[in-house]
């Protein structure tokens, strides 16, 4: 994975990212579930955990796609279960990838968490959208799954991509019309790539 979650919350779709150089760059995975996959992930990418306390899960829904305003309770089980949720994403997502069967571990943990109830949005009396109160992280990671469900069901399922760069691992959905999306974030991976190429073909001439 090439970044973590940045500390600047942005209300456009997507995360500010911060590379391992401490750049900050805009990476849009494209829908709610993937979002989450920024936050660590299994084995491995472990390394990128940053929900370490139930505060941590509680921030990223403020940072994620989520409409603002929601007041959000999250206890120590709910965030250990939004691990696991993220886990699966993570791992359903780069199967879905790289074409391998989905696995039923995984849509297990996804379906569980799916039919608890999900957050239960309003309106004001002036109009306004807002979140119904008592919202909880039970209620957060149904939406979340619920959302997951949507996109390997759904018409995008087969444009789940994982970033073309040679050290990078985030996952998004390709919703560009030619469907041709390589990278996490174009002035991130997309200009590393660049000029990773650019220096092997200046190589390959020297040699």
């Amino acid at each position: 994975m090439s970044g973590r979650v940045g500390e600047t919350p942005d209300r456009t779709p997507g995360l500010t990212l911060v590379s391992g150089q401490g750049k900050p760059y805009r990476f849009d995975p494209g829908t709610l579930c993937l979002e989450l996959t920024v936050t660590g992930g299994p084995g491995a990418f472990a390394r990128w955990e940053v929900l370490h306390e139930p505060a941590d899960l509680v921030t990223w829904a403020g940072r994620s796609r989520l409409p603002d305003g929601l007041d959000l309770t999250v206890s120590a089980a709910e965030l250990q279960r939004a691990r696991t949720l993220r886990d699966a994403v993570f791992l359903l997502a780069a199967d879905r990838a790289h074409g391998r069967p989905l696995r039923t571990a995984q849509l297990d943990v996804v379906n569980a968490a799916a039919a608890a109830p999900p957050l239960v949005a309003r309106i004001e009396p002036d109009g306004a959208r807002a979140w119904a109160p008592g919202a909880t992280g039970t209620h957060l990671l149904a939406t979340v799954a619920r959302d997951a469900i949507d996109l390997f069901t759904g018409p995008h399922a087969d444009r789940v991509r994982e970033c073309g760069a040679h050290n990078c691992h985030l996952l998004f959905v390709d919703t560009s019309r030619p469907g041709r999306r390589r990278w996490c974030a174009m002035e991130h991976c997309g200009n590393r790539e660049k000029v990773r190429a650019h220096r092997a073909r200046h190589t390959s001439t020297q040699s």
